[in-house]
């Protein structure tokens, strides 16, 4: 432990409950699975209670306020910040304790930004190798393998790659799936909800319909909700998601490649699906490709590819109850023993140099 310090690792987040989110979800859970084996402490900036993300100017006074502390607080063993977005905090971390190790996560928007290109992409593309540049001795923690060798081009060097977790419930299985699919998550471009109603959903049988589950961020997307088919029933609960997954003959999250290349980290509603007792049909594109362990967890399907998902649709509503019953129930297992936070716990552990049994 470095100095006098209490804990041996301090946590720098942005992305904190009441916001809704993977990163929020990812900060909260690890940093809970983590204080199981170590001193942990954590500065967060809380989201709003409507489950949006902070303004700029509660950003901005984060910043400036969590530099402070980090440059008069006893210095951590470990300074881990939980996105690269905020890489300038590991230089008064730094400053205060050259013996401080630094460790950095990656995420799919962090690393996928740039691709967006325009002023600001180009922008936030300097700014990442800067990052890279000034912090040459920081480790990083990729989601996914996409976000690793996207990290790997802004000059990060070492990387390792740790597979985001879910919590597995005690779910009941057996029962008939509604003719229903279920998409979960923001309405955005990329995550292909209004390519699927217009490319995918006249493939299939009339009586499927979709129930969408999230918030509404880009107005194209939005205008799909529209559809005689489409049920929206806006932000739920984890609880009540959990109960939609199961509920849904798919849970589908049918990503697709967008102009600025911009791709998906990780793709938590995957792994939540399968914990649940969903059956998950994800699009084969950026870190969902290690969301799901196809055939085992879920299934991959060609993105972009309509008449795939129509097929591998009409596939699993014709399985038989026990087929169904037999597959989730695998899912699940197979779910609890990789997507799990203690594994997540245990692989960060070896990014910090850190035994927890020690």
């Amino acid at each position: 432990m470095v100095g006098n310090a209490k804990e041996t690792v301090l946590f720098v987040t942005r992305k904190w409950p009441p916001a809704v989110g993977g990163m929020e979800t990812y900060s909260k859970r690890l940093t809970e699975e983590l204080a199981r084996f170590t001193e942990v402490d954590v500065l967060a900036l809380p989201g709003r209670k409507d489950g949006m993300t902070p303004g700029w100017l509660q950003l901005a006074r984060f910043g400036l306020v969590t530099a402070f502390k980090l440059l008069v607080r006893n210095p951590a063993r470990v300074t881990h910040l939980g996105d690269m977005a905020i890489w300038p905090l590991a230089v008064p971390a730094k400053l205060r304790s050259a013996k401080t190790r630094l460790v950095m996560s990656a995420h799919g928007t962090d690393v996928s930004y740039p691709l967006r290109g325009g002023v600001k992409g180009r922008l936030y593309g300097f700014y990442l190798r800067l990052g890279a540049r000034l912090l040459p001795g920081v480790s990083v923690i990729a989601n996914s393998r996409a976000t690793r060798d996207a990290a790997s081009t802004y000059g990060f060097k070492d990387i390792q790659v740790v597979n985001l977790a879910t919590d597995v419930v005690d779910v009941k299985s057996g029962h008939k799936p509604g003719r229903h699919l279920l998409f979960a998550g923001r309405l955005i471009k990329l995550k292909g909800l209004a390519w699927f109603v217009e490319q995918v959903l006249p493939l299939l049988t009339d009586d499927i319909t979709i129930r969408v589950a999230g918030t509404v961020w880009d107005a194209d997307e939005g205008a799909a909700l529209q559809h005689e088919r489409v049920q929206f029933l806006g932000s739920l609960s984890q609880p009540d998601l959990r109960h939609e997954y199961a509920a849904a003959l798919c849970v589908i999250i049918p990503n697709i490649a967008v102009p600025s290349g911009q791709f998906e980290g990780f793709g938590l509603i995957a792994t939540e699906a399968a914990a649940a007792g969903g059956v998950a049909l994800a699009a084969d594109h950026g870190g969902l490709v290690d969301a799901v362990k196809d055939g085992v967890t879920g299934f991959h399907v060609a993105s972009g590819n309509a008449e795939a998902w129509a097929k591998k649709i009409a596939d699993v509503a014709a399985w038989s109850p026990k087929k169904r019953a037999g597959f989730i129930q695998a899912a699940i297992q197979a779910t609890r023993q990789h997507y799990s936070w203690a594994r997540v716990a245990k692989e960060t552990f070896k990014s910090y140099g850190i035994d927890p049994s020690a």
